[in-house]
């Protein structure tokens, strides 16, 4: 009996267990998980707009039309609206560091010397009085570049320049000078790119400081120089003595009458007629700096002192200034005596050379004219060269009856490379984007410049060598293609223009970032052109504070009153 009721109990267990195995499992409780991401910030466009386009410049809004469209709406139509818009001060920072940076009182370091960019490499270290570093940015929008680290570097001397790379310490260097091209040529490790002449060298005077302030004074030393013997001694082969200002490759820049042939019988009898028959005595101010348009600076301001003092009795010392320092104050027209300067083609416009330089609201050289002015204004606006030639006829013509400075020679200039780097560079506007270049394989490309970059804020620069500096850094709307005068889009797909220019509708690249990590829009072109052109806005702060750039060209918004 027990047998049987252990038996009975036994198979009660077994169908309990297979009972319960029959059973559904419980659902486990669900996992916890992470909340969904907050949706995008609705896209708040901004705008930039003038109260009206009396203030006399060129834009009446700057708007985001929405998040990847930009709308420039202007006042006047510009003939040199897309050349502009590529010229490398006009390039896009992120709306976030301009306010962090450019809106604050006192600028830091980093806004100066870190400019945060969508380019090809961003900047790692600066090493002042050595070298710039710049790094390959790895989420850049294009092809990444030949070279993980570009590496600038300066020296005055060209000899210098010649002996680092034929030492292979460098990959490159600019401005051969003229004794060199035959060394460099006779080397087949060494290879020459030739640079076209386009720019000017000039001899400055500021007429609010006397004696320059009288128009025949200037006309005698216009007379007084013989710029033939300067380019004939001092200058490479593809050089000429200015007949104008602007470089006769640009159209209308040789229109008009020629400058003033060398006389000095005729020049010495000019200066006694405006009250100085024993001449005077005043400065000579230049930067040791080398450029293309000025490839010896020492003994050109040596041999301009001596023709001064043999063909006038002008007795002018020589004064040797700091870059910036010399930049800033003939800019603002500080300088009482001679400056030699020089311009070379930021676009290939005559705006380029004539409004920069002659235009209404410059100080560099004293007083303006508005016998100029007025025909530049108006030249401005016509696109079609032939149907603005009128203008540029009386505006050089103007130029030449004033002399606010005497031009003396467009330079032909050129960049040495180690013969093993592949598409070497020398651009007519001094645009060499080094990310393109191959340098024979290596991840290290060493170009080495005639002088230290000022600094790579370049919004609020006009140094040619710092502005080479940014170029690698921060982009605009349109750029320049390699070795070429040629616009083609950048951060933007495409510019259209309505019928008569005077709206144009950018559409964006998408997908593009800046070297923090943000994202590329419509707002940061505005917030750019607001810290650029609007004199009245907390984020007009520089490192000048003259935006030359940004006033000569297009002319600022709410400019205080002189």
């Amino acid at each position: 009996m027990k047998r049987k009721l252990f038996v009975l109990l036994a198979l009660l267990v077994v169908a309990s267990m297979v009972l319960a195995a029959c059973q559904p499992k419980p659902t486990p409780p669900p996992a916890t998980q992470p909340p969904p991401p907050p949706p995008p910030a609705a896209f708040e466009p901004k705008k930039l707009e003038a109260p009206n386009c009396d203030y006399g410049g060129f834009f009446k809004s700057i708007e985001a039309t929405d998040q990847y469209t930009v709308t420039f709406t202007l006042c006047k139509t510009d003939a040199a609206f897309l050349s502009k818009i590529a010229f490398s001060p006009f390039a896009i920072y992120p709306e976030e560091w301009i306010e962090a940076t450019a809106g604050a009182e006192s600028r830091t370091s980093d806004g100066l010397e870190k400019p945060i960019g969508t380019g090809p490499y961003m900047v790692t270290e600066w090493k002042r009085g050595e070298s710039l570093t710049l790094t390959a940015f790895p989420d850049y929008w294009g092809d990444a570049p030949y070279a993980q680290t570009l590496v600038f570097r300066w020296s005055t001397e060209s000899a210098g320049r010649l002996l680092e790379l034929q030492s292979g310490t460098i990959d490159g260097f600019d401005n051969v000078g003229p004794e060199d091209f035959a060394t460099i040529q006779a080397d087949p490790t060494l290879q020459v790119a030739y640079r076209p002449a386009l720019n000017v060298f000039y001899v400055g005077m500021t007429n609010t400081f006397p004696p320059f302030d009288n128009v025949k004074v200037r006309q005698a030393i216009a007379m007084g120089i013989d710029r033939q013997r300067i380019v004939d001694t001092f200058y490479p082969a593809g050089s000429e003595a200015a007949s104008h200002f602007t470089p006769c490759a640009i159209p209308n820049g040789c229109v008009g009458d020629a400058w003033y042939e060398f006389d000095p019988v005729a020049a010495k009898a000019l200066l006694a007629e405006a009250g100085y028959p024993d001449g005077f005595t005043t400065k000579l101010y230049y930067r040791d700096v080398v450029r293309g348009y000025l490839p010896q600076v020492g003994n050109v301001a040596q041999d301009i002192q001596a023709q001064l003092l043999e063909n006038l009795n002008i007795n002018a010392e020589i004064v040797v200034m700091e870059s910036g320092s010399f930049i800033e104050a003939s800019g603002s027209g500080q300088l009482e005596g001679f400056h030699l300067l020089g311009w070379g083609a930021d676009y290939p416009h005559v705006t380029n050379f004539l409004d920069y330089h002659f235009g209404k609201d410059v100080k560099q050289f004293g007083a303006t004219f508005p016998e100029i002015y007025d025909n530049l204004i108006a030249g401005g606006q016509i696109g079609i060269p032939a149907d603005a030639e009128a203008y540029y006829v009386a505006a050089n013509n103007a130029i030449r009856e004033f002399v606010p400075m005497v031009p003396i020679a467009h330079g032909g200039s050129a960049a040495a490379y180690r013969s093993d780097v592949t598409n070497p560079q020398a651009s007519p506007l001094t645009t060499e984007l080094f990310a393109y270049s191959d340098p024979g394989g290596r991840d290290l490309f060493v170009w080495m410049q005639n002088a230290e970059p000022i600094s790579l804020f370049c919004a609020d620069e006009t140094d040619g060598e710092s502005l080479r500096a940014c170029e690698q850094v921060t982009q605009a709307l349109y750029g320049y293609k390699i070795n070429s005068t040629e616009v083609e889009p950048h951060l933007a797909e495409s510019c259209t223009p309505n019928a008569d220019s005077t709206v144009w509708v950018c559409i964006l690249r998408q997908g593009v970032k800046f070297h923090d990590g943000s994202g590329f829009d419509a707002n940061d072109v505005v917030m750019t052109f607001t810290m650029g052109l609007d004199a009245s806005s907390p984020l007009h702060k520089g490192n000048t504070n003259l935006w030359e750039y940004y006033d000569y060209l297009w002319g600022l918004m709410n400019k205080p009153a002189e």
